[in-house]
């Protein structure tokens, strides 16, 4: 089988979602600065602004699923959500430039482009399964986290040095173009695709469906309760962790980003291993095995002590682990859904799980900050710690556990438990999601 990096369409898709993550990342901090800086806004408008870029994921991510399931072809939705995310970026800079650019403007920016990301997301995930192998969907999905544990990572400085060079408004325009250009790549893409979508019995009635799959199928459940586990908590640890470093840990600013850069390294090499630990021994024990090493940064945090070099170390080390797990565990998930799921319902049961696990982010960090008020800083981290192990339970108990020896030769080739559909209800079709 071809290698996915000699697959022209694969790579032309994986470039494509680079380009665009990485304007993305660097017009997070280049947005709040036009506002801040050029606007004058208020606490209330800043976070009206935060809130506008999450909102479609609320509003329309169930609903996004359903859509996605009903095309007969994916791709020119795909194409022109990036048309519309870039032209709306792109009058930010021209709005500045005119002297009219105000709050509501960039509200109104920030709505577009988060809708438009929103279904784009629900899109390409079913897209993904007709554009590459079976086999090789996982290693595709390592491909994408990698990516964006880098942009992640990348995004800020590159957007800091933008802003000094060229000022926050115009740095939007790298997000702009880096849309375009994504557009120009999907463009080029020439994999046709060939499905027949179920017929829909309604929108509420297949968003309801694809809810019923996501918690009815015993794999899907796992890997839908494992996820808002972990993500809940881990949102809490986030909450506090970046005080607890500073203040109890006595780490400076300047080094805590450079734990956030070991992290996104540790992406890379999760992504590395992933395509091959998977190949050999299958995506279920993989996942089972990130999970069981998910709280290592988390406790290191919470019990590490001494000298400043030994905690950051440590924490270096650490890091570099949790970056490369949460990529295992998130290109396995998106792998054994795509690889679970009926086709029908793959736009749906990503879309429930996406809304899920984003969903439950907002609650933890509240809960992590409302926590540290009451038992304090280090205690909330063990207790997250704590949390994010119980995400094993969810794997254990479920199809995904491996039952019989030798675990390579049932692991490597065996897919895991079939969906019995048929029992749950009419017309099934599942749909896959990637978690992170």
């Amino acid at each position: 089988m071809t290698p996915l990096r000699q697959q022209r369409d694969y790579r032309l898709l994986w470039s494509a979602r680079t380009i665009s993550i990485t304007g993305s990342e660097v017009s997070k901090l280049a947005v709040p600065l036009t506002a801040i800086t050029l606007l004058a806004a208020s606490p209330l408008q800043m976070g009206l602004l935060t809130a506008a870029a999450s909102l479609p994921a609320l509003l329309f991510g169930l609903h996004s699923g359903a859509i996605a399931d009903r095309l007969r072809r994916h791709r020119p939705v795909m194409v022109a959500c990036e048309l519309v995310s870039g032209a709306a970026a792109l009058t930010v800079p021209a709005a500045w430039l005119l002297g009219v650019l105000t709050i509501p403007w960039l509200l109104a920016v920030a709505l577009v482009i988060g809708t438009a990301a929103v279904l784009f997301r629900a899109v390409s995930f079913p897209y993904v399964a007709a554009l590459v192998p079976p086999d090789q969907r996982t290693a595709a999905m390592a491909g994408f986290n990698a990516s964006y544990s880098v942009a992640s990572v990348a995004g800020p400085g590159l957007a800091g040095m933008l802003v000094q060079l060229i000022t926050a408004p115009l740095a939007v325009l790298v997000e702009g173009v880096s849309f375009l250009l994504s557009a120009l790549l999907l463009r080029g893409i020439r994999t046709r695709e060939d499905r027949r979508p179920a017929p829909s019995r309604g929108l509420r009635r297949d968003v309801a469906e694809g809810l019923r799959a996501s918690v009815s199928q015993p794999v899907l459940r796992a890997l839908l309760g494992a996820g808002v586990t972990i993500n809940f908590f881990a949102m809490a640890y986030v909450a506090v962790s970046m005080l607890y470093m500073l203040r109890t840990l006595g780490i400076p600013s300047g080094l805590i980003g450079l734990l956030i850069a070991f992290s996104g390294a540790g992406g890379v090499l999760g992504a590395w291993a992933t395509t091959r630990l998977a190949k050999r021994y299958g995506e279920n024990l993989v996942l089972l095995g990130s999970v069981l090493f998910f709280p290592i940064e988390i406790l290191a945090v919470g019990l590490v002590s001494g000298p400043l070099w030994w905690k950051v170390t440590v924490l270096a080390f650490t890091g570099t682990a949790t970056g490369a797990i949460v990529v295992a565990f998130a290109s396995c998930m998106s792998g054994i859904i795509m690889r679970d799921t009926a086709e029908e319902l793959r736009g749906r049961v990503n879309a429930t799980m996406t809304f899920a696990v984003q969903g439950v982010m907002s609650l933890g960090a509240l809960a992590g900050g409302a926590l540290a008020e009451i038992l304090g800083l280090r205690p909330v981290i063990l207790l997250c710690a704590a949390g994010i192990a119980t995400a094993i339970l969810w794997i254990w108990l479920s199809p995904l556990r491996p039952s019989t020896p030798p675990l390579r030769l049932r692991l490597r080739r065996t897919p895991s438990v079939p969906l019995d559909t048929s029992s749950v209800y009419e017309h099934t079709v599942l749909k896959r999601q990637p978690l992170v």
